[in-house]
């Protein structure tokens, strides 16, 4: 089949149900008029502690029809702020990963568990599962533990938060991987407070998580400390894959400033009709910004270095289990053999381990991506992603949600 023809065919499913993400991101120089499946232009052509099991709240929906389903930069980056060599520990590394018990965060589990250098939290919502996939995957049991949190309740999250602490095991890197994506969605579901399922556990979630950790983030004496946020190509839009509609667009964000449920504002950020494949490119736009605020508050003076990535296009990947099977079946071979864009779920968790322990990849406020030779690049984003006015509203609407202000 021709590219264009499946492009078209594509395109077309898109048109009648949802965004799918398309090849790399922008290349170094990547802007909105130049950017090719997320490539740009000019780059196209070159080719062990005891935790409690805890049980969070269910989500609920407004719509008894609904299913309640659940899944799964830049500022002015600055050299990281190492700390005294005296200070510093040989000590094993300790990361929390959320959704680790699939896809992305799993394979990612396993890359720095076979390390031998790293000790992975694996913040799951299904402990089971994610204790039976730990050990399919052949993940030695001395370099793990499972913790139960569900980030679409805020409670799970402050249980969670919590329960680490009481652990007494120091905390070096926090990994905001899980993530709900509901492509096909008509109408909202919503996370146990109330707000949009997707935004709710992406966002919100996420933050309030990295926020009650900061402090355990503080106390580390690894050589290094980190937080890393997974971004998306679809949330950007100076590439073709992010001008895909519907766009990511937090507008001026009366929704999230509503509460995002639906009764007395809009469950879409911007105040829009509820779109299940744009809430989730809302809430990784969300995440970019985040880990930018981040940055320009807490980096100086804590030496944490906050970064996010976009790892390339896991076309195989679990998270678009709820997408409509036409698309499920063409996009694998698109991104295999037309675009050269596909990533293996293995390759992608390589990557991410990269930025949770490369020593080459410690710059803060950076957004990371990968070339086709799998180098890593510092990426650019897209002109919303990386307004710092936009960041700071969201930051202070966020910390209103989550009871923080």
């Amino acid at each position: 089949m021709a590219a264009s023809s499946i492009m078209g065919t594509l395109h077309q499913i898109h048109i009648g149900s949802a965004a799918f993400a398309l090849q790399k991101e922008g290349g170094h120089s990547a802007s909105a008029n130049s950017a090719f499946l997320g490539v740009s232009v000019a780059e196209h052509g070159k080719r062990e502690f005891g935790f409690p099991v805890l049980r969070a709240k269910k989500v609920t929906s407004r719509n008894t029809n609904v299913a309640r389903l659940r899944a799964q930069t830049v500022a002015a980056p600055v050299e990281t702020k190492e700390a005294p060599a005296s200070k510093k520990t040989d000590r094993k590394g300790n990361v929390i990963i959320t959704g680790a018990s699939s896809g992305l965060g799993l394979a990612t589990a396993k890359a720095l568990g076979e390390s031998g250098e790293w000790h992975i939290i694996m913040a799951c919502r299904d402990f089971v599962k994610a204790e039976r996939m730990a050990r399919t995957v052949g993940i030695p049991k001395e370099n793990y533990t499972v913790m139960h949190l569900d980030l679409a309740s805020l409670e799970s999250v402050r249980q969670f938060a919590d329960n680490f602490k009481s652990s007494g095991r120091p905390l070096d890197v926090l990994v905001c991987n899980a993530a709900v994506y509901l492509p096909t969605a008509k109408v909202p579901t919503f996370t146990a407070e109330g707000f949009e399922l997707s935004v709710g556990t992406n966002h919100l979630g996420h933050f309030l998580l990295s926020r009650l950790l900061l402090e355990d983030l503080k106390k580390s004496d690894f050589k290094s400390k980190r937080v890393i946020i997974v971004g998306s190509i679809t949330g950007n839009t100076n590439t073709l894959a992010g001008n895909i509609p519907p766009k990511a667009n937090l507008g001026d964000l009366r929704g999230l400033s509503g509460r995002l449920n639906g009764v007395n504002s809009s469950p879409m950020i911007d105040g829009g009709e509820f779109d299940g494949a744009k809430a989730y490119k809302d809430s990784k736009v969300c995440n970019m910004l985040t880990m930018q605020e981040f940055h320009r508050q807490y980096h100086e003076e804590t030496g944490i270095t906050f970064a996010s990535l976009y790892p390339g296009c896991i076309a195989t990947t679990g998270l678009f289990r709820e997408h409509i099977p036409p698309f499920r079946l063409l996009f694998p071979p698109f991104q295999k053999y037309i675009t050269k864009g596909f990533v293996s779920e293995e390759e992608a968790g390589k990557r991410l381990a990269q930025v949770v322990s490369d020593t080459s990849l410690t710059k803060s406020g950076v957004y990371w991506s990968w070339n086709n030779d799998s180098a890593s690049f510092e990426n650019q984003l897209s002109e919303e992603a990386s307004d710092p006015e936009k960041a700071r509203k969201v930051w202070a609407i966020s910390e209103k949600l989550v009871g923080l202000a």
